[in-house]
């Protein structure tokens, strides 16, 4: 989540640069996405994300691509607060 929200800072202050607008001015993030008619950086990731995956799901040809996804690094032991996210928990 944190690379997505700074994905998504990066796009607007692009966007608000593509339009000469400064954070002074207080235009609403939505009137600089409708002027710019740029579609959100997460949305697009996400479906990039999501098309990947169902390319990954339609191969059976033994490759290592699924056998990184599965992996999982043996440390010797836990880490100390919440587990860590993995990429194809979105997936599941």
């Amino acid at each position: 989540m944190g690379l997505i929200r700074r994905l998504r800072n990066t796009q607007r202050a692009m966007e608000r640069a593509m339009l000469g607008v400064s954070l002074r001015d207080q235009i609403r993030n939505e009137e600089i996405r409708r002027r710019t008619r740029v579609t959100d950086i997460a949305q697009r990731v996400a479906k990039l994300k999501w098309k990947w995956a169902e390319h990954r799901a339609r191969r059976t040809d033994g490759r290592w691509g699924s056998k990184v996804l599965e992996w999982r690094p043996r440390t010797g032991k836990r880490s100390v607060g919440r587990p860590p996210t993995w990429w194809t928990d979105d997936v599941k």
